[in-house]
């Protein structure tokens, strides 16, 4: 089975904007390519999670959503690096187009998109990772069975006090660099 990061994408990855689709507009967080990188050679696979209610409230399309990560893509290359899967929710309970207006179980902090890459690629959650900017992200994590579940301090405002986030770092390059070997050496010792 593989192990993997997932990894929220708005505030994360790149720069929190609301509703962004643009890529002009798309803009990395300081080190997230050579993070993402240092994932991989870590032995994980790096999928993408994100909750996209700008469909359902029709202030873009999945065509946009798709489009925006094959630029993601691109930009990524340059880094030598890579995502290995999107898996997005167009869904809200409040959206406008009749289409994605309802309550679904792949929005988070529901499992439905963890459990689709599960099933995609074989993932063996107690050996994986979770990397979100809001607590809606950790709890997703919890709600799958994610081992660890980190909460990064580089998009929404966070209450640290009270996170169920196994850790809490500045972004995803500290992570990275020093919080992954923190995370799992804290675990082995019965945290």
């Amino acid at each position: 089975m593989n192990k993997a990061v997932f990894l929220d994408r708005d505030g994360t990855i790149n720069i929190e904007k609301n509703y962004l689709y643009k890529e002009d507009e798309f803009v990395f967080i300081e080190g997230a390519a050579q993070a993402i990188k240092i994932l991989h050679e870590m032995g994980y696979k790096v999928i993408v999670i994100t909750n996209q209610a700008g469909v359902a409230r029709g202030y873009y399309t999945e065509d946009d959503v798709i489009k925006l990560h094959h630029y993601l893509d691109a930009e990524l290359r340059k880094h030598h690096t890579h995502i290995d899967a999107y898996y997005y929710c167009p869904h809200h309970p409040e959206g406008v187009i009749p289409k994605y207006s309802r309550t679904c179980h792949c929005r988070k902090p529901n499992t439905g998109m963890i459990d689709q890459a599960v099933a995609d690629f074989e993932i063996d959650l107690k050996e994986s990772i979770l990397i979100g900017d809001k607590e809606t992200d950790i709890l997703t994590g919890k709600n799958a069975g994610v081992k660890y579940t980190i909460l990064v301090r580089s998009g929404h405002l966070i209450n640290e006090a009270g996170t169920e986030a196994d850790a809490v770092y500045d972004d995803l390059l500290s992570f990275a660099r020093v919080g992954f070997q923190d995370t799992i050496r804290r675990s082995g010792e019965g945290k």
